[in-house]
């Protein structure tokens, strides 16, 4: 019930953007450019299992300056590795994949804010005494970020996504920082 009702919070939030931004900001929105974008971003996971550093790619298309999608790829690049009862276990992301609605409020002809709402699946690899498993686990995310357009086609964003994973299995707090590029 928790994770329905933030989830539901967060697209209301989206959802509260719009009919704002149309109205308060005719100025930034008429400088936004829609259209496909990407971005690559370093980012730091904290869950309940492990700590890791994770690469990030997106891609994603804005339909106006207030809604858009994107695609959500991932994996590890650095494992955790913690010592239970004198025993050694390593954790690292295999991968991870999610698909977002995106709610963007222009702030400035180059800057937004963003919220976004979506799910996806995580796949950790768990290392123990030479023995592996993997697992997978599906999640409701949602966050808020912003970007920064330096030209009309390279920025950075910046943003946090709060993964609420099914069947109680926990959370994790992803941070990133990343490029932009407007296609």
């Amino acid at each position: 019930m928790k994770k329905a009702l933030i989830a539901a919070a967060s697209l209301a939030a989206i959802a509260a953007i719009v009919p704002a931004a149309a109205q308060g900001q005719p100025t930034a929105a008429a400088a936004v450019d829609t259209g496909v974008y990407g971005n690559l971003n370093l980012g730091y996971a904290d869950g309940r299992q492990a700590n890791l550093d994770v690469i990030q790619g997106r891609l994603g298309y804005r339909f106006t300056p207030y809604i858009g999608v994107e695609g959500e790829a991932a994996t590890g690049i650095k494992s955790d590795t913690d010592t239970i009862a004198g025993v050694d276990v390593t954790t690292r992301l295999r991968h991870e994949f999610a698909g977002y609605v995106v709610g963007f409020l222009p702030v400035m002809p180059n800057t937004d804010l963003l919220a976004r709402i979506g799910y996806g699946t995580t796949r950790l690899k768990t290392s123990v005494a030479g023995i592996s498993d993997a697992d997978s686990a599906e999640s409701w995310n949602f966050g808020v970020g912003a970007q920064h357009m330096f030209d009309a086609a390279n920025g950075l964003r910046a943003d946090y996504t709060r993964q609420e994973f099914n069947h109680d299995a926990g959370h994790a707090d992803v941070w990133t920082v990343g490029y932009v590029r407007k296609f």
